[in-house]
């Protein structure tokens, strides 16, 4: 069994925000595949499903991003699964939009709600690093995460969650270059090439005379150079 954990904070409010891409990789992934209904558990929403050989459960930790690790670590308690079982899809601003990353263990980057979850699990559980770009500024980095992704984004962010949940099944079975290569074509579809060209055709040699030895003038040297004809 493994446990899918997407970070973002709860209520309408922040639904679209860029923190929360996490929530939104989860709701297409359980909606794709089939997966049960949302129900509140852990302080958190839970829905349950397959992918592939693999049993997934799905968590959305509903205290708020910077304590996320309270929810994961409740979760991780009740299943008794150990840290490695545990992924977690998160925004990475230090990553572009579009892009995509998968780590395991290491430091959180100053990340506060994998801040919490190290303070209460550890650190040696996976990520799923879900690029949105940096405003450029420190400053205005909690003003940047806390809005809506732009419209000029939406088609791009559609893409990419849309990848992650046609990898899913890959990232189950812990094929992870696989996962990357389904987000990789959705985001970048191969390009309706023209068709292969078709190798020119080698000339028809002549056809061979057929060979006598009759002697000139004679009736079969003249029917034979009749039917040749």
């Amino acid at each position: 069994m493994q446990l899918w954990v997407g970070l973002g904070n709860p209520g309408a409010k922040y639904a679209r925000n860029r923190h929360n891409i996490g929530f939104m990789a989860l709701d297409r992934i359980a909606a794709d595949h089939g997966f049960s209904p949302w129900r509140s558990k852990f302080n958190g929403q839970v829905s349950d499903g397959r992918l592939g050989n693999a049993r997934i459960t799905l968590l959305k930790p509903e205290t708020f991003m910077n304590l996320s690790g309270q929810s994961v670590a409740a979760a991780l308690g009740f299943f008794k699964l150990a840290p490695d079982a545990l992924t977690v899809f998160h925004d990475e601003l230090d990553l572009a939009p579009g892009k995509i990353r998968l780590k395991s263990g290491g430091g959180h980057a100053g990340h506060n709600g994998l801040r919490s979850i190290h303070a209460h699990c550890g650190e040696a559980y996976g990520r799923v690093r879900i690029g949105i770009g940096h405003p450029g500024n420190k400053a205005q980095v909690s003003n940047y995460v806390l809005a809506d992704f732009a419209k000029a984004e939406a088609e791009g962010l559609d893409d990419m969650l849309r990848g992650m949940s046609e990898g899913a099944a890959k990232l189950a079975d812990g094929d992870g270059p696989g996962f990357l290569n389904a987000v990789a074509l959705r985001l970048n579809p191969p390009r309706a090439g023209t068709k292969p060209e078709t190798p020119p055709i080698a000339p028809l040699k002549p056809a061979a005379q057929p060979e006598t030895s009759a002697p000139p003038g004679s009736k079969l040297r003249q029917l034979l150079e009749k039917f040749s004809k």
